[in-house]
This record gives C-alpha cells, sequence and structure tokens, in this order.
C-alpha cells in the first residue's frame, strides 16, 4: 500500500468520524466544530487528487466564511436544542436505511468499470496537467458546460441568505424602533410646541397669604 493510499484512508476515516458528530452532537457550536473538522478534512482529499484551488477555496469560503456566520445565526436565533432533538432517535432507523442505500450506491457506481478512466493515458494526462492548471479548467466547466446550474445555485443561495435574514429579524414588543426617514424629514415646529397656558397660583402661597391674615 502506498503512502497516499495510508493518508487517504486515515482522512478518511476522521472524515466520517467528524460527519456522525456533526448531526448526534448535543450543543450546535460542537456541531459546527466537527464540521469545521470534516471540511478540512475533505480539502484533504482534494489536495490528494491534485485540485489545490478547491482545496483552498473550500477553506477559506466555508470555513472562512460560512462557519462563521452559522455560528452567529445560532447565537441569534435561540434555538432551543432539546426540543428539536426530542424525536431524532424515533426517526434514526429510516435515516441510517437511506445512509445506507446511498453508501451502497456510492459502492457500485465506484467499482463499475465504467467509472475508471482506463483509456486516458497518465503521460497524457501529466501533460495535460503541466500546461493547464486546475482553476482555468474549472472556470471553462463552470461558465461553459455547467452555465445554467452555476446560476442557479447562485440564485438558490441568494433567496437562502434573505430568508435567513428574514428570520433572524423579529419585532419585539418592548424594543424601541425609530424610523430615519421620519427623522430625516423631522422640522423644528414638529420638535418643540409652545403651549399658552393661564397663570395659576401655588398651594403654598394660598398657606403663606392664610397664615399672613391670621398673625
Amino acid at each position: 500500500m502506498s503512502f497516499q493510499a495510508v493518508v487517504f484512508y486515515i482522512l478518511s476515516a476522521i472524515l466520517i468520524f467528524a460527519g456522525f458528530r456533526v448531526v448526534t452532537a448535543k450543543n450546535p457550536v460542537h456541531a459546527a466544530l466537527y464540521l469545521v473538522l470534516a471540511f478540512f478534512t475533505a480539502s484533504g482529499h482534494w489536495l490528494l487528487l491534485q485540485a489545490e484551488f478547491l482545496a483552498i477555496a473550500l477553506v477559506l469560503v466555508y470555513v472562512g466564511a460560512v462557519m462563521v456566520l452559522f455560528l452567529f445565526v445560532v447565537m441569534m436565533l435561540d434555538i432551543n436544542v432539546e426540543k428539536l432533538r426530542e424525536g431524532f432517535w424515533r426517526h434514526f432507523p429510516q435515516a441510517a436505511t437511506v445512509a445506507l442505500i446511498m453508501m451502497a450506491e456510492i459502492v457500485l457506481i465506484l467499482s463499475s468499470p465504467e467509472a475508471h478512466l482506463s483509456d486516458v493515458k497518465p503521460a497524457a494526462a501529466a501533460a495535460v496537467a503541466g500546461e493547464i492548471s486546475n482553476v482555468k479548467v474549472l472556470g471553462r466547466q463552470l461558465y461553459t458546460t455547467y452555465l445554467l446550474a452555476f446560476e442557479a445555485a447562485a440564485v438558490i443561495l441568494l433567496v437562502a441568505m434573505v430568508a435567513a435574514i428574514g428570520i433572524t429579524i423579529r419585532q419585539r414588543k418592548d424594543s424601541k424602533y425609530v424610523d430615519p426617514g421620519v427623522q430625516v424629514r423631522v422640522q423644528s415646529k414638529d420638535r418643540v410646541r409652545v403651549v399658552k397656558m393661564a397663570a395659576t397660583k401655588r398651594q403654598d402661597d394660598d398657606v403663606s397669604d392664610s397664615n399672613e391674615q391670621q398673625a
């Protein structure tokens, strides 16, 4: 067994463990940390495949931005984790069955002869890889072959971002809200109002007058 195969199996074991802990951890912050570990391990797989751009994009985009945003959303929503996890073990057999079926499908696909590019010679592949970087190949595929799917994914992500912002913005009855537009359009007569009132005599003056009369 080669050194690359050993590294692959080690990374795969860590990735499976991290993915399992993501869905079984009781604390959402701990689950997010295990998801960060899963992303780092997946980037190691990309490095083994000589896809350096995908590896660094996975670390920078998902770990550096998406996971931080996820932690902020979890803290802002104040989710009752215990209530959400009440039906976890009740639905666990169905989820495990679906997961086993997906794993069996992946094994069947990878073990089929059509999954191996036997007609591509390693020397030719190395020559192509040396002439064209994987960033250029990925960009060419995204903006030519998979342009429609790429744009659809961008629209879905935009809708998800707007929905997340709409969920986090909640109107509280005890919070004070000031409309900036009203503040800009305000005039001096709206801030100061002169009220004319009749003169009144204070009660202590009446008491002092009565005392003077008695004296």
